[in-house]
């Protein structure tokens, strides 16, 4: 897992439940890195998990609560550092639609070895949108976080049905309806 993944959510744990709470869930996990991340460095998912159960139990926030803020505030870098890819869609459905053929062929041309989830296009109108998202991370939620500023991004709204294809999330159906 890139290590960007590693340092916003650091980041975002700081902002929200302060240093003093990112010092506890670093502490309490054992990790093989020592909680020291770099932005371009890889890193087990692993330790993810790790931080993620600490900061569940520190907080009594469900992993998915916590991966959809997650997914939410990642957005921000996607638009800081990556407007590129946002400046290329004049519409949501027309960029999560273009996720696997185009976003995803993007970022490995950046990062090379970064192992994505896979999202497969059931059915596509110009309000609705259905994909499959696969990956053995279980993330679903930490999409939905970027698909609902997706939206919001571009000044629409959007009703977003999870629904679980495999009970442990490693496979689930996005069914994305555009409001109004």
């Amino acid at each position: 897992m890139k290590g960007i993944v590693f340092t916003e959510f650091l980041d975002l744990v700081e902002t929200k439940f302060g240093l003093e709470m990112v010092d506890t869930i670093v502490s309490n996990a054992d990790l093989p890195s020592k909680g020291i991340y770099t932005s371009v460095g890889t890193y087990s998912f692993s330790e993810m998990l790790s931080l993620l159960v600490n900061l569940s139990q520190e907080t009594g926030i469900a992993i998915d609560e916590l991966l959809l803020v997650y997914g939410e505030h990642f957005f921000t870098v996607v638009e800081n550092s990556y407007s590129s890819f946002l400046r290329e869609f004049t519409d949501p459905i027309e960029m999560l639609a273009s996720i696997e053929n185009h976003i995803h062929v993007e970022v490995r041309k950046i990062y090379p070895d970064a192992e994505l989830p896979t999202f497969n296009v059931l059915e596509k109108t110009e309000n609705t949108l259905i994909m499959i998202y696969k990956s053995s991370r279980s993330m679903h939620c930490f999409g939905l976080g970027l698909m609902n500023k997706t939206f919001e991004y571009f000044n629409s709204e959007a009703t977003i049905l999870v629904e679980k294809i495999k009970e442990d999330g490693t496979e689930v159906k996005f069914s994305i309806q555009r409001n109004g």
